[in-house]
């Protein structure tokens, strides 16, 4: 039990847990977002039927109603959580991150290609290939 509790009380972790809590609470705001401004919009783009921007697979069985309107919503609730859950958590924990000198969400480190068994993931600065052991030439 001491592993999972000192697991647990690691600071990312936390940050992790506070950030999954904040992004659930922006969730449902921007569901009403979208459900109450955003799709009666979009329907309004449909027409006069009243089901919203879409179409019948068959028979106007409203089982069958292919509703575009809803998929267009969803993809605007996506693009509206995820720049609130970069813009809220993301930028703030890299800022507070930078100043304790650590780099998070950077560059990846650059890679290269074993010329010998293709692998391409082998660190820049490496001289023998992790897979395959042949010498790396050196990098400028």
């Amino acid at each position: 039990m001491r592993g999972f509790r000192n697991f647990l009380m690691r600071g990312d972790v936390i940050v992790v847990a506070v950030g999954l809590v904040v992004a659930l609470a922006f969730s449902s705001l921007i569901t009403a977002f979208t459900t109450d401004i955003i799709s009666p919009i979009v329907a309004a783009a449909g027409g006069k039927t009243g089901n919203g921007l879409g179409f019948y697979v068959s028979d106007h069985n409203t089982k069958t109603f292919v509703n575009i309107g809803n998929f267009i919503s969803a993809i605007i609730f996506f693009i509206i959580f995820i720049a609130v859950v970069y813009f809220v958590i993301v930028v703030p924990y890299k800022h507070v991150q930078a100043r304790r000198g650590q780099t998070v969400f950077g560059d990846p480190a650059p890679v290269k290609t074993c010329p010998a068994c293709l692998s391409s993931d082998l660190p820049a600065a490496a001289s023998k290939c992790k897979y395959c052991g042949t010498d790396q030439p050196a990098t400028a």
